[in-house]
């Protein structure tokens, strides 16, 4: 059992998931799932993660809706919310597992420090921060926002 994440957490999510959903639905890209959808990443062990949000293209989504109740496989973009809570050594755990499991585009978002890693791969890794642009590139196509959106108080 987790505990619920803060407020701050949740308003983050909340923003995240609005401007990928607006721009997602506007273009008919695909679907994006809301925090705590099952993603069936691995088996023998069996494996489910839940980022805090998740997009599939519409390329990739199956003419059926899967059956079992975790989704099968790992989505094209997964985007993990740095929980108060959370050590180094977890978020870098939580990281490797989307990228091996076949994770196009990883986003995580540290509220602390008010940036963005980006990683593409094990390899292609950038941080972004400030007016810094978050791009879905290939994955999210035409998908654009500034960081310091994500972070901002209402005006």
């Amino acid at each position: 059992m987790m505990s619920p994440s803060g407020w701050k957490h949740g308003r983050i999510v909340g923003r995240i998931h609005g401007l990928l959903w607006n721009h997602v639905s506007q273009n008919k890209l695909g679907e994006v799932f809301g925090a705590e959808t099952g993603f069936w990443i691995g088996r023998d062990p069996d494996t489910v993660r839940a980022p805090d949000v998740a997009f599939i293209a519409r390329e990739n989504l199956p003419e059926k809706d899967p059956a079992e109740a975790f989704w099968p496989g790992a989505p094209d973009l997964a985007v993990e919310v740095v929980s108060p809570g959370d050590s180094p050594r977890e978020v870098k755990e939580k990281s490797e597992a989307w990228i091996a499991a076949g994770v196009k585009l990883l986003w995580v978002v540290d509220p602390k420090f008010e940036c963005v890693t980006v990683c593409r791969s094990a390899s292609d890794v950038e941080t972004k921060a400030g007016s810094d642009v978050l791009e879905g590139g290939e994955v999210v196509r035409g998908f654009r926002c500034s960081v310091a959106d994500i972070f901002a108080p209402l005006a």
